[in-house]
């Protein structure tokens, strides 16, 4: 997860971003993204561009239906 992150940051960092720090978005997006889980957030913007198969719930998805 720690090398999914960094290569994020320097997504990131490529991309323009100020932070020469990784940020903790992407630590925390790197864990879920590799296991298949789901990350609440409200922050969809940063995780969407930058861990696009991360399943997310947040205020602007439809909420999850229960498996019967």
């Amino acid at each position: 997860a720690l090398y999914a992150a960094a290569q994020a940051h320097a997504r990131y960092r490529a991309e323009g971003g100020a932070r020469g720090q990784i940020l903790p978005d992407f630590l925390i997006g790197a864990q879920p993204a590799l296991t298949g889980a789901k990350l609440l957030t409200r922050d969809t913007a940063r995780y969407r561009t930058y861990f696009p198969m991360l399943a997310l719930i947040a205020p602007d998805t439809p909420p999850l239906r229960p498996t019967p």
